[in-house]
């Protein structure tokens, strides 16, 4: 099964031994989980759970676009959250992205993720190209 290894400066660098995205047998791009860090200065994004997902999505947009996918192409997505009180929060700033043809979708609470960030999301989509 041939894969295809995606990295792109348009979202932030993997900051451990990963990709951003792997295609798999040219049809599948599956990406790692993102969190909110800014792509050029590789911080966190000052704010609440809204301005962390909405981050979070548009790296996982700019990974898809590089390796030749797009948002309405994701049919399945994986919201970890740091605190579940939070998911009605994310889940309005999900739709601004999601909402004509929302991926199926799970999510979960978790204890810790990196950077302390409060929320992280992994997407699997069509390669469109």
């Amino acid at each position: 099964m041939p894969t295809e290894r995606i990295l792109t400066g348009n979202a932030p660098a993997p900051i451990g031994p990963y990709n951003q995205a792997m295609i798999v047998d040219g049809k599948f791009i599956y990406t790692a989980g993102q969190i909110g860090l800014d792509p050029i200065s590789g911080n966190m994004v000052a704010g609440d759970i809204k301005g962390q997902t909405r981050q979070v999505i548009r790296n996982i947009e700019q990974i898809l676009l590089a390796g030749g996918s797009s948002l309405k192409s994701v049919f399945k997505t994986t919201v970890f959250l740091k605190d579940m009180n939070e998911f009605a929060a994310m889940n309005e700033v999900y739709a601004e992205f999601f909402s004509a043809t929302a991926p199926a979708r799970s999510t979960v609470e978790v204890a810790k993720l990196p950077k302390d960030a409060k929320v992280e999301i992994e997407t699997i989509a069509l390669v469109e190209r």
